[in-house]
């Protein structure tokens, strides 16, 4: 079980990666809205999973992960020079469509309410 350490660490490099995102000039990254959706730390931290997501979809997301693989030593070294920590740890970007699949399921629900208040009989 991950105690309070590891939670307030995990929480600190979630938020200076979301800044550290926001200097990095590969085109893939940066011109694109990158949501950072969960940040998996080894307990030695010597690895960190870094899952992300874009509103543009699955394709984009693919490339926005091969921009931050190829800009890997910068934010690396972003991070370290942020954090004080013994040992930055090595970064894993991972794709997801976690954003994608909840606005879909959000119009879903939208569509069936519509749907609802269309079949309702108006009260007198």
């Amino acid at each position: 079980m991950p105690s309070h350490r590891m939670d307030r660490t995990t929480e600190d490099i979630r938020r200076e990666l979301t800044a550290i995102f926001r200097k990095v000039k590969d085109p893939r990254v940066s011109e694109c809205f990158v949501s950072i959706v969960r940040v998996d730390v080894t307990n030695d931290l010597s690895y960190c999973t870094v899952y992300v997501s874009t509103m543009e979809g699955s394709e984009k997301t693919k490339e926005v992960v091969k921009g931050l693989k190829s800009a890997a030593g910068f934010v690396r070294r972003e991070l370290g020079n942020a954090l004080s920590l013994r040992h930055t740890p090595q970064l894993i970007f991972k794709g997801t469509d976690s954003i994608e699949y909840s606005a879909h399921i959000s119009k879903l629900l939208n569509d069936l309410n519509v749907k609802n208040e269309e079949t309702k009989e108006p009260e007198e």
